[in-house]
């Protein structure tokens, strides 16, 4: 059973290895090798991952001690990670961490929430009520990576 639990710093191998390990699989569907190493860089700890997961609600899907994803929403209401481990898509995990984030909207009183969702994900974050207001064009290590501008009302 996938239980949803706040993010520990002993989380952060796990999370940094799931994030490079979901890109270079999930990911490989809409961007390229070179787009892919510029977003997701083989050296695990790029990012400081426990100051941005600490400056974020970030959440956790752990099932069997195993960490199946993770999500973050800042404090604004923008969700900033969200990923599902590559070996555990379409199961419901993205659906129950995005659960935890409205939860903690709810708390904080937010009207809105906002993401910029790589290709592949537009279609989860359409799903979920999400509306495109701009498709961008991110610089990432001199590749260039089109996401979209996304958001939902709350209230």
């Amino acid at each position: 059973m996938v239980t949803i639990r706040p993010f520990q710093t002993q989380d952060i191998p796990a999370i940094a290895q799931l994030f490079h390990d979901t890109v270079h699989t999930i990911n490989a569907q809409d961007y390229s090798p070179a787009q892919l190493r510029a977003w997701a860089p083989d050296d695990l700890y790029f990012r400081d991952w426990e100051t941005r997961c600490h400056a974020c609600f970030t959440y956790i899907a752990e099932e069997d001690k195993q960490i199946l994803g993770f999500a973050e929403l800042s404090p604004a209401g923008h969700i900033g990670c969200f990923y599902c481990h590559k070996d555990h898509q379409r199961r419901g995990i993205g659906r129950q961490l995005y659960q935890a984030l409205l939860a903690q909207a709810d708390q904080l009183q937010l009207i809105t929430l906002t993401v910029e969702a790589s290709i592949t994900a537009k279609p989860f974050f359409v799903a979920l009520g999400f509306r495109l207001l701009q498709e961008q064009q991110v610089q990432r290590h001199q590749q260039t990576l089109t996401n979209y501008r996304m958001v939902k009302q709350l209230r």
